[in-house]
């Protein structure tokens, strides 16, 4: 081979492998949102690499700044499970508010400026509306689910899928007696802090998509770490709760 055509193999070689990183590097980061504090291991084996290779990354992201390190000690054996079982303590990763940011929050004065000009005409309910038919838009592809008799924990879990592909980085999760949609990031929670109409356009759309009544529990724009919403599975019979009382 030409030293010509080492050269270009040599930087296209150098190009392809600083892309895999980089999309490597967004997949650790992405499981540290929705997976942390998880440890080196974990990421492992979700990702299919080697501990070198995870370490790597891990230590890059914690000098940046983007990750940091907490710790947690291991359940034993007759443990009680509140972190006070010996051995060495388990060291666990999870993302910095810098590492969180990286996710973005695009355009949030613009879109706050905006929704504060349609208050400012239409009142709060204007805000609201407008909310509703923005997620109603964003997870359209869900709506026929429901009409295809599957259950109300198989549309939760379709709902979360789409809200994954649009930044929301969605998990589902049984709960006692129902199941919870988790969304451990929000594109628009900047936004969504200063016009909580967003968070109730939010429910409203989730309830009439699941059909059930669904209590929200937490929120990020609120100052929690994640946005939590439950969706009991076992209506509450009231006719019978009346009678028996």
């Amino acid at each position: 081979m030409s030293t010509p055509q080492r050269v270009e193999t040599t930087h296209k070689a150098a190009k392809e492998s600083r892309t895999t990183d980089g999309d490597t590097r967004r997949q650790v980061m992405l499981l540290l949102l929705k997976d942390g504090p998880v440890t080196a291991s974990h990421l492992g084996e979700r990702l299919g690499l080697s501990a070198a290779g995870i370490r790597r990354h891990l230590d890059n992201l914690v000098e940046e700044e983007l990750t940091e390190v907490v710790r947690r000690h291991p359940v034993t054996r007759g443990s009680t499970g509140n972190g006070s079982g010996r051995g060495r303590p388990a060291k666990h990763f999870r993302l910095t508010d810098r590492g969180r940011a990286q996710f973005g929050h695009a355009y949030d004065d613009l879109a706050s400026d905006a929704l504060t000009a349609l208050r400012d005409v239409g009142g709060s309910e204007a805000v609201k509306r407008f909310a509703k038919v923005r997620f109603e838009r964003l997870v359209a592809d869900v709506r026929p689910l429901i009409e295809e008799g599957e259950s109300v924990e198989d549309v939760a879990r379709k709902l979360a899928e789409v809200l994954d592909e649009h930044g929301y980085a969605a998990t589902v999760d049984r709960a006692g007696q129902g199941v919870q949609i988790c969304q451990h990031h929000c594109p628009v929670s900047h936004v969504a802090a200063e016009h909580p109409e967003l968070c109730e356009a939010e429910q409203e759309v989730f309830s009439a998509l699941l059909g059930k009544h669904v209590q929200p529990l937490a929120s990020i724009a609120g100052g929690h770490g994640i946005c939590t919403t439950n969706i009991p599975l076992t209506p509450v019979n009231t006719n019978t709760e009346r009678s028996e009382s």
